[in-house]
């Protein structure tokens, strides 16, 4: 099977970011990292972008705004929405899962096995098979 495209993490709190890609990588994907909206929107475009896990609440913008912005140049990217702010019957978030803004949300604090079942609803939206 061909190697699977890097995921980019975007949240401006270090031990999240360490969290998010020490399971990821331990699922054998690679990751790239991000800490501000304007840092990810500089590397959305240098990426085979297929799935996103993003923080809700950025220093510099809004986790919807960036979800929005990526979805421009990365239509069919997988945003999974990650918060401890917002919860999942939020109206912003159901109105973003209903519309396929975001695929998957998940409420701060979670579970490894949380973040693995995410990537699983992200990689079967994109019509991957489970290995």
């Amino acid at each position: 099977m061909a190697p699977f495209p890097t995921i980019l993490v975007i949240d401006d709190e270090p031990d999240m970011l360490w969290v998010l890609e020490s399971v990821l990588r331990s699922q054998n994907f690679d990751v790239i990292k991000a800490s501000t909206g304007a840092e990810a929107l500089a590397l959305a475009p240098k990426t085979e972008l297929e799935i996103a896990f993003l923080d809700a609440k950025l220093p510099d913008m809004e986790g919807l705004e960036i979800a929005r912005l990526i979805k421009l140049s990365h239509p069919s990217t997988q945003l999974i929405m990650i918060s401890g702010y917002y919860y999942e019957h939020d109206d912003k978030i159901q109105d973003a899962l209903r519309t396929g803004l975001i695929v998957h949300f998940i409420p701060k604090p979670f579970s490894n096995s949380t973040i693995i079942e995410a990537l699983k609803t992200a990689r079967s939206a994109l019509g991957r098979q489970n290995e």
